[in-house]
């Protein structure tokens, strides 16, 4: 099984951070790279669609509020992985209110790829993702 990890902190509490990624279904609110997002099952799937007409369907499998987290895994999608399961983490950076870290992590076992091409991909998609939660934080 292959994994990553990316974090970047971001301008803005984490609770406001929160507000704006911990819905399971708010992909499109912060990430261009998902204009769409159909929520299913009372909001534990949510079908997702890329720029280039993908679909990406995943399950909601855990959820903390309190900690600020959620995990899911991937159902369908044009990825060279199975098993897949992230999570994304909101933490409080110590001595700052204004700022928060933010933690995409995954880990999957690759088909038809290395570990480390299934990795580097992952990376890009987590990095991409922070990159652009940053902007829209900043804006």
């Amino acid at each position: 099984m292959a994994s990553t990890s990316v974090s970047r902190t971001v301008p803005a509490s984490p609770q406001k951070v929160w507000d704006l990624i911990g819905g399971f279904d708010s992909l499109p609110d912060w990430l261009p790279y998902i204009p769409e997002s159909t929520a299913l099952e009372g909001g534990r799937v949510r079908k997702l669609a890329n720029p280039d007409g993908d679909v990406i369907v995943e399950r909601l499998v855990a959820f903390n509020e309190a900690e600020r987290h959620y995990t899911y895994a991937i159902l369908e999608a044009p990825f060279p992985v199975t098993g897949y399961l992230s999570t994304l983490r909101v933490h409080p950076v110590d001595g700052r209110d204004d700022v928060a870290e933010v933690q995409w992590s995954g880990r999957f076992t690759p088909d038809g790829v290395s570990d480390t091409e299934a990795e580097e991909l992952f990376a890009g998609i987590y990095a991409d993702g922070l990159d652009a939660l940053h902007q829209a934080l900043s804006a």
